[in-house]
Parts: C-alpha cells; sequence; structure tokens
C-alpha cells in the first residue's frame, strides 16, 4: 500500500525515537505542586534559550498565547494584531472569551505588522475608548505563508509598543523556523517582546506542548492562570521529556524543510493554473493560488494520489513540510500536483 504523503501541517509529525525513550524513562513529580524535575528542567532549558527570567510548560500553544494575554492585559483592554495573526484567527475567540480582551486588527504584509501602522493605530486618550496595552506579533507567521520579522523589524516595533506603555507578546510557535530564516539565534528574535510562545509540537516533532517564557513575575500569573484554564497537569515530566529532545536534538534540522520547501516552490511555480512567486517562501510553508480550480477539487484530486494539502482560504492551497517530507516524498508530491492539474486542464 502506497503511503499517503501528508503535507497539511508540521502538526503531523511523529515524536522520535529519543524522544519515546526519555518519555518512558522521565523522573516525574506533580508538576502542580512544582516537584516534576523534568518539567523544571524543560521550562529552565526554553527560558535559557529565549533569553528570558522563566518558562511555563503548557498543553497547547492556543493556552500559551491566551495565557500570554491574560498575564499583560484587564478585561476591557484592546490589543493590536494583524488580520490573519493565529491568536485572532484560529484559537476560537478565547482572548475575549475568557479574557474579556477586544482584538484590534491591522492589515499586514503576509501577516507583518509596521511600527508606523501600530503608531496609527494607537488612539488618542478619551473616555470612549478602550486602553490599548498589548501588541501581538506572529514570528513566523502562519497564514503569511511562513514569513518573518527580522530583528530589527521586531526591534522597531517593539519600540514603538513600548514607548506608548503597550507590552508585547510574541506568538513564536514556528519562532526556531523564523531565526533560522534570519541567520540568527531565536533568542534575539525574543528579546525585544515581553513574553514568547513557542511550540514544540510542529517541526519540533514532540507529541505535545509549547511554552510560554517572560519574567518571572509574569510567569507566576500565567501559572496561577494556566491552572484556572485547566491546564494543570500531574506528572507531566513524561511530555516535557520529549520537548527537552525536541529543544537539543531538532532545531537545527528545520533547515532541511526550509530547504525542500524552495524547491517544493520552485516547481510548482512552474506547472500552469498555479500562482505562486517562490521568493515569498522563507521557511517551512508554501502558499499558492489557484487560478480557475476550487481548493475542494484540487484537495480532492491531490488525495486520490495520495498527497494531502490544507486551504487556508478559498482558492488558496497550503502545503507544509516537515521531517517525515524526504526528497522522494517531495517529488512524489510534485508529480501528483502536476498530474491533477494537467487532468483538469
Amino acid at each position: 500500500m502506497t503511503q499517503t504523503i501528508d503535507l497539511r501541517s508540521d502538526t503531523v509529525t511523529q515524536p522520535t525515537e529519543a524522544m519515546r525513550e526519555a518519555m518512558a524513562r522521565a523522573p516525574v513529580g506533580d508538576d502542580v505542586y512544582g516537584e516534576d524535575p523534568t518539567v523544571r528542567a524543560l521550562e529552565e532549558r526554553a527560558a535559557h534559550l529565549l533569553g528570558k527570567e522563566a518558562g511555563l510548560f503548557c498543553p497547547s500553544g492556543t493556552m500559551a498565547n491566551l495565557l500570554g494575554v491574560l498575564s499583560q492585559t484587564q478585561p476591557g483592554d484592546e490589543l493590536l494584531c494583524d488580520v490573519e495573526s493565529h491568536v485572532y484567527y484560529y484559537e476560537v475567540g478565547g482572548v475575549s472569551r475568557i479574557g474579556g480582551v477586544i482584538p484590534r486588527t491591522l492589515p499586514g504584509d503576509r501577516g507583518r505588522l509596521t511600527p508606523e501602522q501600530v503608531t496609527a493605530a494607537l488612539r488618542q486618550p478619551d473616555i470612549h475608548f478602550p486602553p490599548t496595552t498589548l501588541l501581538c506579533l506572529e514570528n513566523s507567521h502562519n497564514r503569511g505563508g511562513g514569513s518573518t520579522y527580522s530583528v530589527e523589524e521586531t526591534e522597531a516595533l517593539c519600540r514603538v509598543a513600548h514607548a506608548h506603555g503597550l507590552r508585547v507578546h510574541l506568538d513564536g510557535a514556528r519562532l526556531f523556523n523564523a531565526a533560522i530564516a534570519q541567520g540568527v539565534p531565536a533568542a534575539q528574535l525574543a528579546a525585544p517582546a515581553d513574553t514568547v510562545m513557542i511550540s514544540l509540537s510542529k517541526g519540533l516533532s514532540a507529541p505535545v506542548g509549547s511554552i510560554l517564557c517572560g519574567p518571572a513575575e509574569t510567569i507566576a500569573r500565567a501559572r496561577k492562570l494556566r491552572k484556572l484554564l485547566g491546564g494543570g497537569m500531574r506528572q507531566a515530566g513524561v511530555l516535557a521529556a520529549a520537548g527537552l529532545i525536541a529543544l537539543e536534538q531538532m532545531v537545527d534540522r528545520l533547515v532541511e524543510d526550509h530547504a525542500r520547501a524552495r524547491r517544493l516552490a520552485a516547481a510548482l511555480a512552474e506547472i500552469p493554473g498555479i500562482e505562486l512567486d517562490p521568493a515569498t517562501v522563507e521557511t517551512n510553508i508554501v502558499i499558492f493560488q489557484l487560478a480557475q480550480m476550487d481548493e475542494k477539487t484540487f484537495l480532492g484530486a491531490l488525495r486520490a494520489q495520495g498527497v494531502l494539502a490544507g486551504s487556508p482560504a478559498p482558492g488558496r492551497i497550503r502545503m507544509v513540510l516537515h521531517r517525515h517530507i524526504g526528497d522522494g516524498e517531495l517529488e512524489q508530491a510534485i508529480r501528483a500536483v502536476r498530474r491533477v492539474m494537467r487532468e483538469a486542464a
């Protein structure tokens, strides 16, 4: 039976054998009491890698982002974010439903905001207006096709925010992808922000978990809020053990996913009926436009060829590279797309 090539997301990655072995032998304790040594080691390791004082292990990126917002805002506050940002688009409205925080969205360039946009969006003091207290950035940007901010761009945005009394939360679910694309340590991209979230279960291949990092006082508030949200776990070291392997062994190989994403983009751009500028592919995400075929027809035909992909919007297709897509799988996927488009012509 032919194996399915799954390009829907890097969340489909399976834990490595080293992760499974580490999970089996991990020393554990009750993390709600702060007694799990493996969780503590993971939190300390992540905080060190990102240049922050403290870290908090969370079951998901959605929870970590929500805690990043709740720990730095009050109900009725307003946050600024890109209109396509994950915290606004894909997190079930949690910042509003649970935190009472109002998102004010700005139209970014493939998800990327500018200091001028942020400055223009700042409200003048007025009794009618909610206080704007937080700026949310995303690096790399999911719906922006894996677009990235440079260190200088991040610094400029955070400088504007801080000058006007806003704090900054960085959704860094794929921050290590951004760091590799920019050629800098992840800590340099995280440094200007007050808090940052990283995912362990995407390209890094851990089965579960994200980490929120920031000032010790903020993380202490987030720990209390995590309990409120039902995110306090007991012997969570069995999960944290995989996260440690992810940070120690899986970051450097992300460059392979980026290289294959560029190869995929270059090949797809040559296929009639596909609109794609390969120069926009910076990390492991490739998004392209179908000139005439609708996305449901395309995805169904592609599935029949043994390849899975996703659609972030009508007429648009997303493919995400990860460690289970080697050169052979990549070539099979390209051939499948060519066949689908040729048969549809």
